[in-house]
C-alpha cells in the first residue's frame, strides 16, 4: 500500500487530495495543527492517520513527531497547508512576515528534513503546493510571495540534493482556486468571491496526482495551473 502523508488536509485542496488517495485505496496521515483538529480531521476521513504538528512552530516539530508513531514506509510528503495576509511593505508588521516565512517555508523545510531518511528508503516524492506567488509578486503580496519564491528555492536545492537518493521533488503552481483560503484572500482584498471564477481544488489535486503517478522513468519537477473559466 502506498502511504502520503500530507499537511493541510483539513480543508481546500488538501481535503480533496486525502480524499482522493483514501478512496483509490491508499494510507494516508494527515498532520492537524493541534489535537481538536486532529479530531475533527479523523471524523471527516474515516480510516487515515492523523498526527499533530504545529507549522507555526517549526522548531518544535521535531519533538513533536518524536512523541507519536509515524508510519514504517512513507512513499509521498505533499506540503499544502499554508497561510496568506496581504498588505504593503510599508504596513505589514514583522509578526505576519514571521507566521507566513513560518507555515509556508520553515516548517516545510523542517518536515522534509525529518522525513528524508525514511523517504530515501521509498524513494519517495516530496510535493510543495506552491503558488502562482511563487513565480512573480505584485503589489500587497510581498511577505505571502516571499515565502513562496523561498518554497520554490527549497525544492529546486532539494531536487539537485536528493537525486542521487531516488527522490523526487515536485512543485505544483497553482493560479487562483475556489478555496477557503481564496475566499479570505478576497475579504483581504475587499473583492466579493465568487468561487465560479476560479479553478476548483479538483483540478489541482487532479495534477498533483499525475505529478505522484508518473512511471519512475520520468519526473514533473514544475506544474503551473490557472483557471480555465
Amino acid at each position: 500500500m502506498t502511504t502520503h502523508l500530507i499537511t493541510g488536509a483539513g480543508s481546500g485542496i488538501g481535503s480533496v487530495l486525502a480524499r482522493r488517495l483514501l478512496d483509490r485505496g491508499d494510507a494516508v496521515v494527515a498532520m492537524a495543527r493541534d489535537a481538536g483538529r486532529a479530531k475533527q480531521i479523523a471524523d471527516d476521513f474515516p480510516g487515515a492517520s492523523v498526527i499533530v504538528g504545529d507549522l507555526a512552530q517549526p522548531g518544535r516539530l521535531s519533538w513533536a513527531l518524536s512523541k507519536q508513531q509515524l508510519p514504517d514506509r512513507i512513499d509521498s510528503l505533499v506540503h499544502v497547508a499554508g497561510v496568506v495576509d496581504l498588505g504593503d511593505v510599508a504596513d505589514l508588521p514583522a509578526a505576519l512576515w514571521e507566521q507566513q516565512l513560518a507555515v509556508n517555508l520553515v516548517a516545510p523545510a523542517e518536515l522534509t528534513r525529518l522525513l528524508l531518511p525514511v523517504l530515501r528508503v521509498s524513494q519517495g516524492q516530496v510535493v510543495f503546493v506552491n503558488s502562482g506567488a511563487g513565480l512573480r509578486a505584485n503589489a500587497g503580496w510581498s511577505a505571502y510571495a516571499a515565502s513562496k519564491h523561498g518554497l520554490k528555492a527549497l525544492a529546486d536545492a532539494l531536487r539537485a540534493e536528493e537525486a542521487s537518493h531516488g527522490v523526487r521533488v515536485t512543485s505544483i503552481y497553482p493560479g487562483r482556486t475556489a478555496t477557503p483560503m481564496q475566499e479570505r484572500v478576497h475579504q483581504q482584498e475587499g473583492q466579493a468571491y465568487d468561487a465560479e471564477r476560479y479553478a476548483t481544488p479538483e483540478a489541482v489535486v487532479t495534477t498533483i496526482l499525475t505529478a505522484l503517478d508518473l512511471p519512475r522513468d520520468a519526473e514533473i519537477t514544475d506544474l503551473t495551473v490557472r483557471p480555465g473559466r
